[in-house]
């Protein structure tokens, strides 16, 4: 090996500038400190293979003593015109908001996570299309050797109510077959692995793996439309298997907006919204005013929760 100093290669140092001359710089009235504690990314498992990894925030950084509802007020207040001294409290503000469906403010919190889950819980969650999105590409890459499989007791029978559900565990021996049915198509992985080995396209040979195996996205979205997906996805109805996803994504960020979580389980998660139906059926003490099954089925169900039966 030479002893010869070796210049550095201009291509290989990074240079890190501060703002152009012509801006105006004004420092922090306090302190900062990180909401993810400094941390690259806080990750929960997900079934077998599956996982919500939670990667970034915006805002990262918060004033001591704040948490990242702090740019929900920010943005909620300059309505107020400059000048204007806060007419409530951050959490009666927040609170505001939300029951009153004031949605722009939610907006400027931002999260980005990694996910790795089954391709057909992906295909619900992509439906929801105000995020964005880069999913591993199984036409540049071989998709790895993860599948999906439920336990015997969570192989559901289809639900009679319910066309797109099932809604209780099927007899043991079905329960078996299925897992078997899986079992097999998990084994076209092999072949699916010699094929692309041989020569075939990695873009055609994806053709044959089953909707059970894994994908990953980086999935990044604003607080508002989270809320929304977590509303739909948090609810008793969402399949089971994107219902536990969503689950682990709200425990990654309920501690970095506390305020909006709070918020959010009282008006939305534990909150009954009522038809003008139903509001007239208990005005007037009447039987709902539908001849419809399921719309009748929904307000006895909300007349049992509300304990009017």
């Amino acid at each position: 090996m030479s002893s010869e100093t070796q210049t550095p290669d201009p291509a290989d140092t990074t240079t890190i500038e501060g703002p152009p001359e012509r801006a105006k710089r004004v420092p922090t009235e306090a302190p900062f400190r990180d909401v993810m504690h400094g941390d690259a990314r806080w990750e929960i498992p997900v079934h077998d293979h599956g996982f919500v990894a939670l990667v970034d925030s915006m805002p990262r950084l918060v004033p001591e003593g704040q948490t990242a509802d702090s740019a929900i007020v920010q943005a909620a207040r300059v309505s107020y015109g400059a000048g204007t001294k806060k007419v409530n409290e951050d959490r009666g503000l927040i609170r505001y908001l939300l029951r009153h469906r004031h949605t722009t403010p939610f907006e400027m919190v931002e999260f980005k996570f990694h996910i790795a889950m089954p391709i057909f819980v992906a295909r619900q969650w992509i439906r929801h299309r105000t995020a964005n999105v880069n999913e591993y590409s199984a036409r540049y890459s071989i998709v790895p050797d993860r599948f999906y499989r439920p336990s015997i007791e969570n192989v559901r029978k289809q639900s009679t109510s319910n066309r797109q559900g099932g809604d209780e565990s099927i007899e043991v021996g079905t329960a078996e077959e299925f897992l078997k049915l899986l079992e097999d198509s998990e084994a076209l992985y092999e072949r699916y692995l010699s094929l692309t080995e041989k020569g075939v396209a990695r873009e055609i040979a994806r053709a044959a793996l089953p909707v059970s195996v894994f994908t990953e996205w980086y999935w990044k979205c604003d607080l508002h439309n989270i809320l929304h997906f977590l509303s739909l996805r948090m609810d008793e109805h969402a399949q089971i298997e994107i219902r536990d996803y969503a689950t682990a994504m709200y425990d990654l960020i309920k501690g970095i907006v506390p305020l909006s979580c709070e918020a959010f389980e009282d008006y939305r998660i534990n909150a009954m919204q009522l038809t003008g139906l139903e509001i007239e059926a208990l005005r007037s003490g009447k039987p709902l005013a539908s001849s419809n099954k399921r719309e009748n089925a929904e307000w006895e169900a909300k007349r049992k929760q509300l304990g009017l039966d």
